[in-house]
């Protein structure tokens, strides 16, 4: 449930109805304070530390393998890289005191009276459900960072064409120089929305590298100057037109899902390939 928003929502890297984090943040709770249980200060304290490190390093991990983030606390006071911040710590730790000394007895009660061979298909179901939908999960979170990557490499070779291709028309005519042409992104109809943001986005670079190459066509037929260096661009237009065909629907598809549960997701290494991304799917609400 979300109180902001006042809606039911999915939330979080899986599918279903559960977030490993807090899962495992209470396996740690549980774990740290089996000593101090009668002690409400040290379950405080033992449960904020224990599961203030698990979020750090979930967190860190997370991003270096997906090079994104799932929860971004830059914003709150006192945190550390954005992963950590004292008054989620301050959370985790009532939440252990709480859960140690009210949550825990009594499903600890309830669990222990369930027969054993119950238990045990209940533990298998489980267990193959949250198999299932991991893999689903880990999948779709590959393909969203694929598509970061090739969105971010194809923003970058456009940009460093560009300002080559200004470097190198420096040296052609003057009359040359004011060319000004620009051609309007034709607008396509969409079947679906996420096949219609990827064709856009296609779309738009392809335009890019048609007034790229439009220019490069121009200089050539002005004058001889900067002749090798224009067709050397001309061929890395050539070759950034056939990479655009990688941009898929599928992992378009699978990404936004992602991002869908998970709406805070920010990247340092793909920052404006993914804010354009976001931009996108907004425009469907």
């Amino acid at each position: 449930m979300s109180v902001r928003k006042r809606e039911w929502v999915n939330r979080g890297f899986l599918h279903g109805p559960v977030l490993p984090i807090y899962g495992s943040g209470a396996l740690i709770v549980l774990l740290c304070t089996i000593s101090v249980r009668d002690q409400i200060g040290l379950i405080f304290l033992f449960g904020m530390v224990g599961a203030t490190l698990l979020e750090y390093v979930t967190g860190a991990c997370m991003e270096r393998l997906f090079r994104v983030r799932y929860w971004d606390y830059s914003h709150l006071p006192l945190n550390v890289h954005g992963y950590i911040c004292l008054p989620v710590s301050l959370g985790w730790g009532a939440f252990s005191v709480f859960l140690v000394q009210g949550i825990h007895v009594p499903v600890e009660t309830l669990v222990l009276g369930i027969p054993d061979w119950m238990a045990e298909i209940v533990a298998v179901v489980c267990s193959s459900v949250f198999a299932v939908d991991f893999t689903l999960s880990f999948g779709e979170a590959m393909d969203l960072r694929d598509l970061l990557a090739r969105l971010t490499d194809s923003n970058e070779k456009i940009h460093r064409l560009q300002k080559r291709l200004e470097v190198v028309s420096a040296f052609a005519e003057e009359g040359v120089l004011q060319y000004q042409a620009r051609r309007e992104a034709r607008r396509l109809s969409r079947k679906e929305f996420l096949e219609g943001i990827m064709e856009r986005q296609r779309e738009n670079r392809r335009i890019m590298l048609v007034e790229l190459m439009e220019k490069v066509n121009e200089y050539m037929e002005a004058g001889q100057e900067k002749r090798e260096e224009l067709q050397k661009v001309k061929a890395q237009i050539e070759q950034e037109w056939k990479n655009i065909g990688a941009l898929t629907n599928r992992s378009a598809r699978r990404s936004a899902r992602l991002l869908h549960r998970n709406p805070n997701t920010v990247s340092k290494k793909y920052a404006e390939a993914l804010k354009q991304v976001q931009e996108m799917l907004k425009k469907k609400k």
